[in-house]
């Protein structure tokens, strides 16, 4: 898979309404689900305890944490997208997120990407992207929503 190269405002806005392309799938593990757990505090046991999940969830496994399966998408965005020629780039937001459906363990993942949207802002490109977080052999997404990258482009 070869990713979108994109150096300026003209070569973004040239794409505004289209599909950019799927990240490789990624596959969410326990151990994984274990490390966020610990970074972010968050020990809930729908998410580490596998054996009470498998009893008492009614997803009858443990599912990984919403907010890690947005922290992927960096990592996952970088497999789509090589933005070039920039001074800066801000993450500016994240808007219209909805959580469709649960990711169990042991899931593969993959993001999907499309411009929304993109405004020069004197000098400053908004680029408004939609995104999808699929689920291999699930019809429902993870999630879908937008996401607001603010672009310094050199001259």
């Amino acid at each position: 898979m070869s990713k979108v190269v994109i150096s300026s405002f003209d070569e973004l806005k040239a794409l505004e309404g289209q599909e950019l392309g799927a990240s490789d799938w990624h596959q969410i593990t326990q151990g994984q689900i274990n490390q966020f757990a610990d970074a972010t505090l968050d020990h809930q046991w729908i998410h580490i305890d596998v054996e009470k999940a498998k009893a008492e969830s009614p997803f009858k496994n443990t599912i990984a944490h919403g907010y890690l399966t947005i922290s992927l998408l960096p990592y996952l965005w970088d497999q789509i997208v090589d933005v070039q020629n920039l001074k800066m780039q801000v993450n500016y937001g994240i808007e219209k997120l909805r959580f469709n459906q649960a990711v169990l363990v042991d899931s593969k993942v993959r993001l999907v990407a499309k411009v929304a949207s993109c405004i020069d802002l004197r000098g400053v490109t908004k680029a408004q992207m939609s995104i999808r977080l699929e689920i291999d052999g699930q019809r429902k997404p993870a999630y879908d929503g937008e996401i607001v990258f603010l672009y310094h482009f050199n001259k």
